[in-house]
Parts: structure tokens; C-alpha cells; sequence
């Protein structure tokens, strides 16, 4: 358990470190995503680490788009994860940036590397460029184009900035190693040529920087102390600080802006590349990127999870430098855990069949005071219809149970939740052998559900008045793809989950009605539900199972 909680805190230690030793005065961080689609759960955990470091150390916090390949990027994906990281309460204020807004200065850059002999253009094609890099056991050859000089080089940079040059046909590449142990170090092309309209600078370029070039320099233009990214980065640190320190913006490894590496979140059995989930969208599989059974956070926040659920499961995971995985469940327990004293525990039955309580009063209506949340009484209570004919759900009902079964039977008494006791005595059948209508009969002496004699019953039923009750649009999600089969096919395609939605239409009782969009609600029984942003309309809402209510899932210890 020590070296866990070590573990759970290095970044911690590096920036106390770093703040001790006067290598920074202000902590700042910053969350860099790609325009190129929505965020995942996974981001989820790159945006609140960043966030939470710079306030927890009275830093700031940028937030910045690596808009450096026009290719995949659109507007329409800013928006989406502005949004996003917005919703998750990470408060960038005035920070917000682009790497495109420095496109300038990355040119002057490349400029300057030339001039010193450190970047030359290249005439190799792609092919060529990974047939000269060489292998993780071969050092690479030497770029032919390499001993150009920088007249010649500054030259033909500047051609390609002009227009002159077509798509592949030239590239920029930094002078390092050739015979590197690091790949990344083998002469990386730091810009290439590509007549591309871009999202924030129109037609302006026809060349853009390499991401591995970009961004050290935009950390450091911003002032950022502590570029905190994925593991997969780790072998690209050297080219990082090779960057920043070839441009002077620090002098040694243990200067700022510094990257500091910690390891992804894979979830068990859900899908987060963004080529899947794009075919998923193309093919209407899915209703877009926010189909609420995926985890794009957009997907999370329209199903109904909480700022403060993936919060607070970002936390459990913890951070740490080996990469592992964590269950969905644990995902799930997170968002039971924030809602189950937060909101109300309503009535809904979502595969309704009718019961007609034959001794109750034909026409009455009573208004039947209920607690909204028994273990929260703060939530207060509200007052729900309950009328001769009612619904319950389907499965309540057994004309010949098993032992064991303590709900709705011929014979049995049952209680009507916060209603009555009633003893069923028959039903009804279509042609089919369907049950079409349930018979009880009620005792006037159990209101609110006990009986003055003391008798108890064993089950305990929700219920809808027929005549008040409201017909809904239900949702119920399974994971998109099959958990027991796994998720990949051997082809590499999704093993796709026939049975990840099922609409139903239940009947809720009248308060539901008024239901806004992304309100949450526990229903009885059957889970946590939260109207839908998307389809819901006024007085017509449309509810997605955020969760089921229980789970075999417990915490570790």
C-alpha cells in the first residue's frame, strides 16, 4: 500500500520538487487536446489531473488546442470539448489558446534551427524517410538531402511556405542523431507541405509543423512548467527537450517547460478509438457522438452521469506510471454513489400491465403523500395519484410462481408501495394467453402501506394510476458491444452488442411530466434514469437509463 500512494502522487512530488529547487515560481498546466473528435472518459482523467495541479498549487491552468493537422480537425469538434471541459468545472478563464496561434512563430523557429544547422529540407518521400530511419535494431542512414547548405535550405523552406512546393514532395527535418537508440531522434520531419484549408487560419499556410515540433514550443511560448502527458510519450521526451533547449528556451533537462509522463485509463469493454466510434456514427449504428452508449464525455453527460461521478472516479483510479485497467463498474458504482441521495425515487412502470382493485371506489382519487428520498428527508416529499385501475410491471405478476416469489399471485397479498395492502384474486387472458388484467382487492386499513392488526407482507410493488399516469419514451442501454465475447472480432472489427438499446413505453406518474433536460431521477426498482438532452421535448420527455441500481462491484481495499 506505501509504494501505491508513491505512486498515486509522483507528479505531485516532481512539481513540490521543482517549486523547492526555484526551477519554477508558478505552476502552470495545460490540457492540449486535438480538434479531430469527441473526448472520452480517458480525457476525462487528462483535464481534471491538469486542472486539479494548477489549483491545488495556486497555478493556472491552460487550456489549448494542438490544432496542427487540418486534415482531420473541424469546428465542430472545438466546440464539442470546450463543452466538455467546461462541464467537468475545470475553469481555463481568460487561458484559452490555439497552437495555430502561433504558426508564426513555430516558422521563425524552423528558421532559426536552419540557421544554426540543425533542420534541413529533405526531397525523400515518406517511404523513402522510413527506409533511411532504420529499425529499432539498425541505425538509419544518412538523408542524402542532408548536406544542403543553409542558404540552400533556407531557400527552399521558404519555397515551400510560398506555395512552390506540392503535398509530399518536400519536408523539414531536424538535424539530431541518424544512429539514435530513440527512433524519435533519427532526424524527425518537423514540417511538411499540405495545401489545406485550416479551421482558424483559412488558407494562410501551405505548410504545418509536426506535432512533436509544436508542441514544446507552444509549452513554452505559454510559459508552461509541467507538460503532463501519456506514456506513449515517454520515448518522444528527448526530442521535447532537444526542442525547447535548441531554441533556448531552457538550458538543461531539469529547466521548464518540463514533460512528465503517467499512464492512460483503459476501461474494460467499451469502445474509445476514434475511428471506431466515427464508423459506428457513419453507419448509424449510433445516433452521433454523444449516442449515450458510448463514453465520450459528451455520450456520459447526455445518459445522465454527473460532474462530480466522473470526478470522483478519476480520483479512485488515482495516478500512476504503469499503465492498467479499470472496470466499468467501478464507473458505474461512481455515479450511484453521487446520485442515490441527491434526487428523488419516482414511480415508473416500464412494462406495464393493468390492475383493477374491484373493491375500491369507482372515480375516486386519492392524493397519496410520498417521501421523495427515504434516506435523504431534506428532499422532502410530494403527492402522487392512486386510483381504482393502476399499472404495475409485468414481471410483479405470476399466475403459478415459484417458491420463493413474494410479488403479485393468485391467493397472495402483496403492498402497494406508500399505498395499500391488496390480495390478488384472478386475471384476465387474451386469446393468446397474454395477462391483460390483474383483480385485487384492497384493505381500507393498511393506507400508507401497514396494517393495524400488525400482519406483514413480503412484497412490496410499485404501481402508476392508470387515469393519471403518463405514457414515456424509456431507454435501456446495454454496452454497445459484446462483454462476453469481447470487444474486437478477429478481422479487427467491433463485436457489435444487438440488444445495447431497448426503447420501451412505460407509463410514469404525472410529476415526471415536467421532467427538464439531463434531470435525474431514481426509479423504484429499476434504476437511475435522466431525461434526454437531445430527444426529450416540453411535457415530453424522453428517459435514458443512466444505471441499473444494484451491482455486484465493490471498492478495493
Amino acid at each position: 500500500m506505501e509504494n501505491e500512494t508513491i505512486s498515486r502522487n509522483f507528479i505531485e512530488q516532481i512539481i513540490e520538487k521543482d517549486l523547492a529547487e526555484g526551477n519554477c515560481e508558478t505552476v502552470k498546466t495545460r490540457f492540449p487536446p486535438e480538434p479531430n473528435g469527441y473526448l472520452h472518459i480517458g480525457h476525462a482523467k487528462s483535464i481534471l489531473l491538469n486542472y486539479g495541479l494548477a489549483e491545488k498549487y495556486g497555478g493556472k491552468f491552460h487550456f489549448r488546442f494542438d490544432d496542427t493537422n487540418p486534415t482531420k480537425e473541424k469546428t465542430e469538434f472545438v466546440e464539442s470539448i470546450k463543452a466538455d471541459v467546461k462541464w467537468l468545472g475545470a475553469d481555463w478563464g481568460d487561458n484559452l489558446f490555439f497552437a495555430s496561434d502561433y504558426f508564426d512563430q513555430m516558422y521563425e523557429a524552423a528558421v532559426k534551427l536552419i540557421k544554426k544547422g540543425k533542420a534541413y529540407v529533405s526531397d525523400l518521400s515518406a517511404e523513402e524517410i522510413r527506409a533511411y530511419r532504420g529499425t529499432l535494431t539498425e541505425p538509419g542512414r544518412e538523408d542524402p538531402y542532408a548536406g544542403r547548405s543553409v542558404e540552400e535550405n533556407l531557400a527552399l523552406f521558404e519555397d515551400m511556405k510560398n506555395g512552390k512546393c506540392e503535398d509530399g514532395s518536400r519536408v523539414l527535418r531536424a538535424r539530431i542523431d541518424m544512429a539514435s537508440s530513440n527512433i524519435n531522434m533519427r532526424d524527425p520531419v518537423i514540417y511538411r507541405v499540405a495545401h489545406m484549408t485550416h479551421h482558424n487560419t483559412g488558407d494562410k499556410w501551405c505548410i504545418y509543423p509536426m506535432y512533436d515540433f509544436a508542441h514544446p514550443i507552444e509549452d513554452a511560448i505559454e510559459g508552461i512548467t509541467h507538460s503532463i502527458c501519456t506514456l506513449e510519450f515517454e520515448d518522444h521526451r528527448p526530442l521535447y527537450d532537444w526542442v525547447v533547449t535548441e531554441l533556448g528556451y531552457k538550458s538543461g533537462p531539469e529547466g521548464t517547460p518540463k514533460q512528465i509522463e503517467f499512464a492512460k485509463m483503459y476501461l474494460t469493454n467499451v469502445v474509445t478509438g476514434k475511428r471506431y466510434i466515427k464508423k459506428l456514427v457513419e453507419d448509424h449504428i449510433v445516433d452521433g457522438w454523444d449516442d449515450p452508449r458510448l463514453v465520450s464525455i459528451a455520450a456520459l453527460r447526455r445518459r445522465g452521469y454527473t460532474p462530480e461521478s466522473i470526478r470522483n472516479f478519476v480520483e479512485l483510479c488515482g495516478v500512476a506510471k504503469a499503465n492498467s485497467s479499470v472496470d466499468y463498474a467501478m464507473l458505474e458504482y461512481c455515479i450511484r454513489e453521487d446520485l442515490k441521495l441527491k434526487r428523488p425515487r419516482m414511480m415508473a412502470v416500464i412494462d406495464p400491465v393493468k390492475v383493477v382493485i374491484d373493491n375500491y371506489p369507482e372515480g375516486q382519487t386519492e392524493q397519496l403523500v410520498v417521501e421523495n428520498n427515504l434516506e435523504n428527508p431534506e428532499l422532502g416529499s410530494r403527492t402522487v395519484p392512486f386510483t381504482r385501475e393502476l399499472y404495475i410491471e409485468r414481471e410483479d405478476f405470476m399466475e403459478e410462481p415459484p417458491k420463493k416469489y413474494f410479488r403479485m399471485f393468485p391467493g397472495n397479498e402483496v403492498r402497494l408501495m406508500n399505498a395499500y395492502f391488496v390480495t390478488c384474486t384472478g386475471c384476465e387472458k387474451d386469446d393468446k394467453g397474454n395477462i391483460t388484467v390483474i383483480h385485487c382487492t384492497y384493505d381500507p386499513a393498511s393506507k400508507g402501506g401497514n396494517s393495524p392488526d400488525g400482519r406483514k407482507v413480503k412484497g412490496t410493488i410499485h404501481w402508476v394510476s392508470a387515469e393519471h399516469g403518463k405514457s414515456a419514451t424509456i431507454r435501456l442501454y446495454e454496452n454497445i458491444v459484446n462483454e462476453e465475447l469481447g470487444v474486437y472480432n478477429e478481422d479487427g472489427s467491433l463485436n457489435l452488442n444487438p440488444n445495447s438499446l431497448t426503447v420501451k413505453e412505460g407509463i410514469v406518474e404525472p410529476a415526471l411530466m415536467e421532467a427538464e433536460a439531463l434531470e435525474s431521477f431514481q426509479f423504484v426498482r429499476q434504476g437511475f434514469f435522466a431525461a434526454d438532452c437531445r430527444d426529450s421535448a416540453p411535457g415530453a420527455p424522453v428517459f435514458n437509463r443512466i444505471v441499473s441500481l444494484k451491482s455486484s462491484f465493490k471498492l478495493p481495499q
